[in-house]
């Protein structure tokens, strides 16, 4: 049987703060039960993209993606015996957990028991108006500072913000850039363990403007976290420069709606990963309005060609199959994608898988699709299987 996750969250918990942790410990093989005081299982929170931009003494908030329930918090306050761990994810929902009375008695369930809690951000206001951070040493976002400190917590300053920090069966962390850190090292706590067959593994993602939010930052940091390397790219950046992303989602409208998403950071320059293509062992593509005009780059063509010449493992989502399409490596495959380009995949030759439910992936070869970022976790799960990665919760 897997083991079991406890998540509390709120409304306008941080978009990325959420969704990466949620769906990576999903493809790790956790069964995870997000809740909400007051809501049930399949009711939404709203989230907050927090980001910093120019010229702005602090970070700015923009509506992120609608995150879905995926248990009620009333059953779980019921069942806390039966969660392995607990993860409080950040941005401003804790502030008003924090006068939660059942939020803060699961907080304490958890650290009287001794069992391993992660927390993020501004999550671990909640673990300080819960009365548990004395006498621990712990990380946050710095303007919580004072807080954790006062809650009698030593604080360890986040110096680099892509760290994390354990003491006993506590991990903290700042902010959503060190969510490799922070999974790898409650899964350890879990006592989960990550092996891979040949070695981790280096792979190439190729990024552009208006990608999905979700869809570059879930597999990239996933990926991070199981210990591989990842170079992330774009046509005419180099690394340190930052692509725009798009949050799509589903709100009552015929098609998807779309926000401003996160700044996402490049890892690597362009022309550098196509001079020394053959040095990578896999390809990500992630989806959004970006394979539109990627689709039209003949280094970009000349990329995926190769990881199809040489069988490596490729993992392309959503609408990164039209890259696919127009890089001619779909004749005679199967795949799937997000439903409005089918048309296209089809007529590239390939056959189309329908996804249905949304969540499903389908792997040929060494090819692993996707129709949308619901489906990460089938998607991280599969091309961790080619990559020849192997996860125990």
């Amino acid at each position: 049987m897997a083991k079991k996750i406890l998540i509390i969250l709120g409304d306008f918990v941080e978009d990325y703060e959420i969704f990466v942790v949620f769906q990576v410990l999903l493809a790790y093989g956790y069964e995870v039960d997000a809740v909400c005081p007051g809501k049930s299982k399949g009711d939404t929170c709203r989230t907050a993209v927090h980001d910093f931009l120019p010229g702005l003494q602090t970070y700015a908030e923009t509506r992120g993606h609608n995150f879905t329930l995926s248990a009620s918090f009333d059953t779980a306050m019921e069942q806390l015996d039966s969660y392995a761990g607990l993860y409080v994810p950040g941005g401003r929902s804790p502030e008003y957990l924090s006068l939660n009375a059942q939020a803060k008695d699961a907080v304490r369930h958890f650290f009287d028991a001794g069992k391993p809690v992660a927390s993020i951000c501004h999550g671990q206001q909640l673990l300080a108006a819960a009365g548990v951070l004395k006498g621990r040493s712990g990380t946050g976002y710095p303007a919580i500072q004072a807080q954790c400190t006062l809650g009698g917590c030593a604080w360890v300053a986040p110096d680099p913000i892509t760290m994390a920090h354990t003491d006993g069966s506590y991990v903290s962390a700042a902010a959503w850039p060190a969510h490799p850190a922070l999974v790898a090292q409650f899964v350890a706590a879990l006592g989960g363990a990550v092996e891979h067959k040949g070695g981790a593994k280096k792979i190439l993602a190729l990024c552009g403007d208006f990608m999905e939010d979700l869809e570059i930052m879930v597999p990239f940091q996933g990926l991070l976290a199981m210990g591989h390397s990842v170079d992330a790219v774009c046509p005419g950046r180099v690394k340190g420069e930052k692509c725009a992303t798009a949050v799509h989602d589903f709100e009552g409208d015929q098609t998807y709606t779309e926000k401003p998403g996160h700044k996402f950071e490049l890892t690597a320059g362009f022309d550098d990963a196509a001079a020394d293509v053959e040095s990578y062992d896999a390809l990500l593509i992630p989806g959004g309005r970006a394979p539109e005009y990627l689709s039209m780059d003949p280094k970009v063509l000349a990329i995926v060609k190769h990881f199809f010449a040489t069988n490596k493992p490729v993992a392309s989502i959503c609408h990164g199959q039209i890259i696919l399409a127009a890089a001619e490596v779909l004749n005679g495959r199967m795949c799937t994608c997000y439903p409005a380009v089918q048309p296209t995949v089809e007529a590239a030759g390939a056959e189309f898988v329908a996804p249905d439910p949304i969540d499903m992936c389908v792997t040929q070869g060494n090819l692993v699709t996707g129709a949308a970022w619901p489906g990460h976790p089938q998607f991280l799960q599969q091309f961790a299987a080619l990559l020849g990665t192997t996860i125990t919760p």
